[in-house]
C-alpha cells in the first residue's frame, strides 16, 4: 500500500506569499476545494454554512500561536531560535535557524552554552533522528522572553513580516504553538455565527504545533520522524463527538491537528478524555477512526500531512483533488486556500 499522495511540488507561483488580506480578500474570502467521494467542485469558504448541514459538528483546537522566533547569540555570532515545545521544566526542544527563512545547519553541539531571548542556554543534545532539532535548557522564563522579544515563526515563502494576531484563529485561546493551527484561520465570526443558526456545533481540542520547519525545494520521503506534541482531548468534546455519531450527525476536524488529538485518543470503545503528548503517524496503512471530515489547507509534497489526508480519505482521493487544486491555482501554505474533505 502507498504510504501517501504522489504529490509534486508546489509551482513557486501557488504559494501564498501573503495573507488573504493583502490580496484583497477577507479572512473567509478564501477558496475551498470541496472534496466529495464523486467529485472535487469549487466554493469559497463563506459557503461553509451551505455546504454542511444541521447536526454536524466540528471540532477546532484552541491553541494560540506564540511569539516563537527568538534572536541568540553563540560563540559563532547571532542566529535565531524556532522554540517548538516545552518537555519540561526548563526544557525545550527548539531549531536553531540562520536567520528569518534561512535554515540551519547552526553549529552548535551539545554542553555549548549560548544567549537565547535575552536568557542563558545550554545545547543539551540533538533531537533523535530529526537533525534540524535540538534539546536545550533555558535559565529564566522562556515565555516572557517571547512576549518580550519574539516574532512570529516566518519561512522564506512569505514576502513580509506580520504581527502575531495574523497568526491568530478566532478559536484561539491558549497559547502554545509554534506555528498556528491554520485550518482555523479562515473562520470569521460572521461564518461561525451562520454555522450555528444552521445547527452546526463546535467542540474543542487542544494541540500546540511545533514547527514544520518545510524550506521551498525540500524533498525528502512522507513518514519522516515525528516529535511528540503536547494535546488534550476534554470529557466535553469526547462526550459531544458520541452525541453527534448517535444521532447520524458528521464529525468533522478543523486541520490535520485535530485528527492526530483525536485518533490518539481512541480506545476499544471509542473516543475517551485524554491528555498527554502523541507522535502519532497516520497513514494508509493506519487509517483513521474518528472523522467523516477534514478541512484543512493544502500541504508539501515533502509533508506527512499528505499521508494523514490519505489515511483521511485514500491516497487516491487526495491525488485527484491535488491535480485539481493545481489546475486551477489553488494557493498552498498557511495564508493560502483550504479543501474540505467529506467521507460522506
Amino acid at each position: 500500500m502507498r504510504n501517501g499522495p504522489s504529490i509534486p511540488p508546489v509551482p513557486p507561483d501557488q504559494g501564498a506569499d501573503r495573507t488573504p488580506e493583502d490580496r484583497g480578500l477577507p479572512r473567509d474570502g478564501v477558496r475551498l476545494l470541496l472534496s466529495t467521494p464523486a467529485a472535487d467542485l469549487h466554493r469559497r469558504f463563506s459557503d461553509l454554512p451551505e455546504i454542511l448541514r444541521s447536526g454536524d459538528l466540528l471540532v477546532v483546537n484552541e491553541s494560540a500561536t506564540l511569539p516563537a522566533s527568538l534572536p541568540a547569540r553563540g560563540r559563532f555570532g547571532e542566529f535565531r531560535v524556532s522554540v517548538s515545545t516545552a518537555y519540561g521544566p526548563g526544557l525545550w526542544v527548539v531549531e536553531p535557524r540562520r536567520g528569518f527563512g534561512l535554515p540551519g545547519p547552526v553549529p552548535l553541539a551539545p554542553g555549548d552554552r549560548f544567549e537565547l531571548g535575552g536568557l542563558p542556554a545550554r545545547y543539551v543534545a540533538d533531537f533523535p533522528n530529526i537533525r534540524r532539532l535540538g534539546f536545550v535548557r533555558v535559565e529564566g522564563d522562556l515565555y516572557r522572553a517571547m512576549s518580550e522579544m519574539g516574532r512570529p515563526v516566518r519561512y522564506g515563502y512569505l514576502s513580509k513580516e506580520y504581527p502575531l494576531s495574523i497568526y491568530q484563529t478566532a478559536f484561539a485561546r491558549i497559547p502554545g504553538s509554534a506555528e498556528m493551527p491554520s485550518a482555523g484561520r479562515p473562520f470569521t465570526p460572521r461564518v461561525i455565527e451562520q454555522l450555528e443558526r444552521e445547527g452546526v456545533a463546535f467542540a474543542r481540542i487542544l494541540l500546540h504545533c511545533g514547527v514544520s520547519s518545510l524550506e521551498p525545494g525540500d524533498a525528502g520521503p512522507l513518514g519522516v520522524p515525528i516529535y511528540p506534541e503536547p494535546f488534550w482531548v476534554p470529557p466535553e468534546t469526547a462526550a459531544a463527538i458520541e452525541r453527534t455519531r448517535a444521532a447520524g450527525g458528521r464529525v468533522i476536524a478543523v486541520g490535520t491537528t485535530v485528527v492526530r488529538a483525536l485518533e490518539s485518543a481512541v480506545d476499544g470503545c471509542g473516543i475517551r478524555p485524554a491528555r498527554g503528548f502523541t507522535r502519532l503517524y497516520l497513514n494508509p496503512e493506519r487509517p483513521t477512526r474518528t472523522v467523516d471530515g477534514l478541512l484543512t489547507g493544502f500541504h508539501d509534497a515533502t509533508s506527512t500531512h499528505l499521508a494523514l489526508l490519505a489515511a483521511v480519505a485514500g491516497a487516491d482521493r487526495i491525488d485527484r483533488a491535488y491535480r485539481i487544486a493545481r489546475a486551477a491555482g489553488y494557493l498552498w501554505h498557511e495564508f493560502g486556500d483550504t479543501q474540505l474533505i467529506l467521507l460522506r
